[in-house]
């Protein structure tokens, strides 16, 4: 069973999300709440698999709610739940740990599917207009420096697997792409989160697109400092 905690103050929302995830054989909702205060002692008691976090909650915002859950729970993957994505709003929560981004008016079936895909590692955003806005901000915020520092860091191979993660492949896909077992993938990503400093794969794409790694549509370009 997938263990879903949702933390949304709506509470219309929080209830249809609580009895749709209860509906999925797969899914087990543990909880269902409208703060950081009280989403943290249930997350200690239930270990939770995925989150979904809304951003805008009374006391505590989920912004630093992911970051506090996520520092109790490292492997927890935290599903953002926003209406205004913007890039300070995405970039924010890309760095307190966020593996992924869901409109809040996106269908259950969306949902439904986001929560198994957090399971096995791959990184979602569906929302186009929200990754776009967070990729174009991650690149204007680029620095030579840290670029030449992070080309230096990767081996060939990890640079590779570091641009199908920028395509969204989990490690299954990277796998069959390489044509490698799946342990060597969950081996490359790990050395290359490792490498640049991150806990997610998105954070992964993020930081490396800050650092001209990628383009904004997660491409490698050829590099001044090593050839490919």
């Amino acid at each position: 069973m997938i263990r879903v905690l949702v933390v949304e103050d709506q509470q219309a929302l929080a209830g249809a999300l609580e009895i749709a995830i209860d509906a999925q054989p797969d899914l087990d909702c543990v909880g269902a709440t409208g703060t950081i205060e009280t989403a943290i002692p249930l997350a200690a008691a239930h270990s939770p698999d995925v989150v979904l976090m809304d951003i805008h909650l009374p006391g505590t915002d989920g912004i630093e709610g992911t970051r506090r859950i996520k520092a109790c729970h490292p492997k927890v993957r935290v599903v953002i739940l926003t209406a205004d994505a913007t890039p300070d709003l995405l970039m924010a929560a890309a760095d307190a740990g966020a593996a992924g981004f869901l409109a809040k008016d996106s269908s259950f079936p969306d949902i439904l599917r986001v929560i198994r895909a957090m399971v096995d590692q791959k990184i979602i955003v569906l929302e186009g207009d929200a990754l776009k806005v967070l990729l174009d901000e991650a690149r204007s915020s680029t620095s030579s420096r840290i670029g030449r520092d992070n080309w230096a860091k990767l081996t060939e191979r990890e640079l590779e697997v570091l641009e199908l993660m920028g395509e969204g492949l989990d490690a299954r896909a990277i796998a069959e792409r390489l044509v490698v077992s799946l342990h060597t993938a969950r081996g490359h990503i790990k050395h290359v989160m490792m490498k640049l400093g991150v806990h997610s794969q998105l954070e992964a794409v993020v930081v490396a697109i800050r650092t001209q790694l990628l383009d904004s549509r997660g491409i490698r370009p050829r590099s001044p400092f090593r050839p490919i």
